[in-house]
């Protein structure tokens, strides 16, 4: 059995975190954890940085691997990942409609699905129009994330009934900013995992043995982050990012359209 925390932020990678690759698995070795998925907003630069630090030699057996949290136009955050050394650069300029984001992960042979399906109001899945006008894209995903530590007891249970509807595999993350919530979601494998290629491998074929996790005190910094200004206000910074990076993204997607498997 493998333990991984499959939502992680790191402080190399996503400007709002405080966590170093180096901590995270200091702290999830110590409560028994096998690994950890980083899940950076929009990048990739939080694990290459542990991958060219002096330290990774100090990580032992424990196993470090790399996705993303997608940031997308019109249907929240998605957790992508990719075969194994494969990272994209499109997947580091946020904004892309979800069904592109879908087609272009499931063309380069990677896995996706929803982040906190039910959970904050301005980037998840369920909330969106997209989502609610054209539920059907949902068959197109690979897994839902069924548990969240930052999110409600009763998003969770939402998201889990989801899984359930559409016959997907659940998976469980932290989705840590802080230290104090390193490890309080798990998702536990049958099988070995030790590459990308391997977890890709393991969700696709049910390889998923137990997952979930505790959900943290709701404080009044999270249910600000469910207010109407909050709500509208993150909305309106993505879109704003999503226009000002529109221009290269056309340009990666230009790039990828030469490819023989896009």
């Amino acid at each position: 059995m493998i333990k991984f925390d499959m939502h992680c932020h790191t402080k190399g990678g996503s400007i709002d975190s405080s966590v170093s690759v180096e901590r995270y698995i200091e702290l999830l070795s110590a409560q028994g954890f096998d690994g950890m998925l980083i899940t950076d907003h929009d990048s990739y630069k939080g694990y290459r940085k542990w991958q060219k630090s002096e330290k990774k030699s100090k990580g032992g057996d424990f196993r470090v691997l790399a996705g993303i949290e997608y940031d997308t136009k019109d249907a929240g955050h998605f957790l992508v990942i990719m075969p194994d050394h494969l990272h994209l650069k499109i997947l580091q300029v946020r904004g892309m409609p979800v069904e592109l984001l879908i087609h272009i992960v499931h063309a380069f042979g990677g896995i996706l699905g929803p982040a906190h399906p039910f959970g904050t109001r301005s980037s998840s899945a369920m909330f969106f129009k997209k989502m609610r006008q054209h539920p059907e894209i949902l068959q197109k995903v690979d897994f839902i994330e069924g548990f969240n530590t930052c999110e409600k007891k009763e998003s969770n249970y939402l998201a889990t009934s989801l899984a359930e509807e559409l016959d997907k595999p659940c998976i469980a993350g932290s989705d840590a900013h802080d230290e104090a919530y390193v490890g309080m979601a798990y998702t536990v494998f049958d099988s070995d995992i030790s590459s990308n290629n391997d977890l890709i491998k393991a969700v696709r074929e049910g390889r998923i043995a137990q997952w979930g996790g505790r959900v943290r005190d709701y404080t009044r910094k999270a249910k600000m982050k469910d207010s109407f200004y909050s709500v509208w206000g993150f909305k309106a910074y993505n879109r704003s990012l999503g226009v000002l990076f529109a221009p290269y993204r056309k340009y990666r997607i230009k790039k990828l359209q030469t490819s023989e498997v896009f």
